[in-house]
């Protein structure tokens, strides 16, 4: 084993895994979502069985709860993303992914002799 100065274990400690209080946040929301978005598709199934039958509001009903069950579903998986990115599992949009605010400035020909 080496002594001196600067000897000692090559390696950090390992961190321990834990769980941060935005991702418990966004692992409710998720699981709230899917359960909305299982009884709203529930919900349009009754509906639509519902206006077929020749219930003139089911229709009505039936879009609204179609709309909602996709509003759940997208916003479910924003938040699976959101969590992803929360964990570290995914990295967040870097600023060369962004797009360009406004366009470069047009060059002159020939360099800076010529410009001035």
């Amino acid at each position: 084993m080496a002594t001196g100065k600067r000897a000692g274990s090559r390696r950090g400690a390992k961190a321990s895994p834990s769980l941060s209080r935005p991702a418990m946040i966004l692992g409710l929301l998720i699981t709230a979502c899917v359960i909305a978005w299982g009884y709203l598709v529930f919900l349009a199934i009754d509906f639509g069985t519902a206006a077929r039958s020749g219930d003139a509001g089911g229709w009505g009903l039936l879009a609204l709860s179609s709309f909602g069950a996709v509003a759940c579903l997208f916003a479910g998986l924003l938040f699976i993303s959101r969590l992803l990115r929360e964990l570290g599992i995914i990295a967040p949009p870097s600023e060369e992914d962004a797009p360009p605010s406004s366009p470069p400035a047009p060059r002159t020909p020939g360099g800076r002799r010529a410009a001035r």
